[in-house]
């Protein structure tokens, strides 16, 4: 994509290791931390079988507590194996690994060394993204939403539309580009619309040894039980306005309630569980999206995006339709949200995370100062 170094603006680099355990995404962006002056170079560096399997020993778990402090450590080091790569960014936006998020109980555990990457890399980090947000009585999550508004002003958007994001957790963006701050009353509205790679994911690794039901085409073999459907969405967390933000493991009898199906049913029941829960979530949104434009791993879902556009009042389409990356889109935001952090300008805000007013977040680690 084209790059542009304008006036003002800062190169960075954002990086993204979801809860679908993938791996790392790494993204330079150039941006004053309003606008978006253009996209750099882009990496990836996928988890091992072995190094997977002691981040998912990890999830759920806090600082202190068994397995935790090793997988802090794989995550650290992976992260610096990617960001070595890239030469030219002259920031870092670095998310960590999200093992546990109780925006209401514990609070939010992203794993990962801010300071020892700010060393190894020789530049400055911006990293704990969150904890702000809960200190001032947010829910932590979603933290995209703010680079959405910037996307749809960079495609010229002309009417309201919306982002959703895919990964192990579905979280929508609903964005109105004609707002000329993202916290400005009803430019914004985000939340987390439930479950959705991750049961799908877990239910192939666990029954057939697979990452990921690739393609969908498992999924698209079966056929969804509908009851079985409308007895998840019975669960209190779609009766809940926005905002609202999940754990990956927030609902943990999906598995059992598909336990007697075949693979392919349940992979199907699971997926349209998703498409369910997206379209229980966009009668939260102030007006019907022009567009509904999908990112992360669960747009190369065939099933997923079928089932999609068959219950959402308007077009659904992957990111790429208008000319963004859906594979490092996380990433570009964490380039973004650290260039925000930098200038001291808000992540997260009312429509966002439920904050009372916009806050201000990110710890800045520089090269060389252990006190960060």
């Amino acid at each position: 994509m084209e790059e542009e170094k304008a006036s003002g603006a800062v190169r960075a680099l954002g990086t993204m290791s979801g809860t679908s355990l993938d791996g790392v995404d790494a993204a330079v962006l150039v941006t004053d931390g309003v606008e978006i002056r253009g996209f750099g170079q882009t990496g990836y560096r996928a988890y091992g079988a072995n190094e997977a399997a002691v981040l998912r020993a990890a999830l759920g778990r806090w600082p202190g507590e068994e397995g935790v402090e090793s997988a802090a450590e794989l995550v650290t080091a992976a992260h610096v194996d990617l960001l070595r790569t890239f030469a030219d960014a002259e920031l870092i936006g670095f998310h960590g690994q999200t093992f546990a998020h109780e925006p209401r109980g514990r609070g939010t555990h992203q794993a990962g060394d801010g300071q020892a990457i700010a060393d190894a890399t020789g530049r400055p980090v911006v990293w704990d993204f969150r904890s702000a947000d809960i200190r001032a009585g947010g829910e932590g999550a979603p933290l995209a939403p703010v680079f959405h508004w910037a996307l749809a002003r960079w495609i010229k958007a002309e009417a309201p539309v919306a982002f959703l994001n895919l990964g192990g957790v579905g979280n929508l963006t609903w964005v109105n580009p004609a707002a000329e701050d993202p916290f400005a009353p009803g430019a914004l509205l985000a939340f987390d619309t439930g479950p959705a790679n991750a049961p799908v994911n877990d239910l192939v690794e666990r029954r057939l040894g697979w990452t990921q039901d690739r393609g969908g085409a498992l999924a698209a073999s079966g056929r969804a039980h509908v009851n079985t459907v409308v007895d998840m969405l019975a669960h209190r967390f779609f009766q809940r306005p926005p905002p609202k933000s999940l754990d990956r493991d927030a609902f943990p009898d999906l598995a059992e309630r598909v336990m007697g199906m075949s693979d392919a049913d349940a992979a199907a029941t699971l997926v349209r569980f998703v498409a369910e829960s997206v379209a229980a979530g966009m009668v939260w949104c102030p007006s019907v999206p022009a567009q509904l434009l999908v990112t992360g791993g669960g747009r190369h879902n065939a099933a997923m995006m079928a089932a999609l556009a068959e219950l959402l009042p308007c077009e659904v389409v992957p990111v790429e339709a208008v000319g963004l990356d859906g594979d490092m889109l996380e990433a570009q935001a964490f380039a973004y949200l650290a260039v925000r952090a930098l200038h001291g300008l808000p992540l997260s805000g009312p429509g966002t995370t439920g904050a009372p007013e916009p806050v201000p977040g990110g710890r800045i680690s520089w090269p060389g100062t252990p006190e960060g």
